[in-house]
């Protein structure tokens, strides 16, 4: 599912999409990073909270690497139980739960980006495209990337 029906918001998903799964997980932690001032959670509702929060908490109980596993799978469909838990999640529930682990990198209880991680120069064009949309359309771009990861 796209929300995204502007053509330079699309433009960015199909840039992102031709990125390596550390490199993707990557630019949602930046694009995080650059959004969460602007940023409530869209999923004030308790069952969206309790659905995202079972899934960020056995996310959380994992060793570090097999949080950072966790991601990739979600983000690359393996056929695991934690990325078969996320592509049963509706809509805000799979938003509220990377809300909650870029929190958590933020807080220490996930793994983060390393300090010394740059972003490959193949990205710059995508990061010039993405700053040159609004908030609306930066969300869009996010919603329309979460929604479709998980277990194909």
């Amino acid at each position: 599912m796209t929300y995204a029906t502007d053509e330079r918001t699309q433009r960015a998903i199909e840039q992102f999409r031709g990125f390596d799964v550390d490199t993707q997980l990557a630019l949602l932690w930046y694009g995080y990073l650059d959004l969460k001032e602007q940023l409530d959670s869209e999923t004030n509702q308790p069952s969206v909270q309790d659905t995202a929060a079972a899934l960020y908490d056995q996310i959380r109980a994992l060793p570090q690497e097999q949080q950072l596993q966790a991601q990739r799978d979600i983000a690359t469909g393996g056929n695991t139980d934690i990325s078969r838990a996320y592509n049963a999640l509706h809509s805000s529930p799979k938003i509220e739960l990377w809300l909650r682990l870029a929190r958590g990198m933020e807080s220490g209880e996930i793994i983060q980006v390393p300090s010394e991680y740059e972003l490959p120069q193949e990205t710059k064009s995508f990061v010039d495209t993405v700053k040159g949309l609004d908030f609306s359309q930066r969300i869009d771009f996010t919603r329309s990337i979460v929604l479709e990861w998980g277990a194909k």
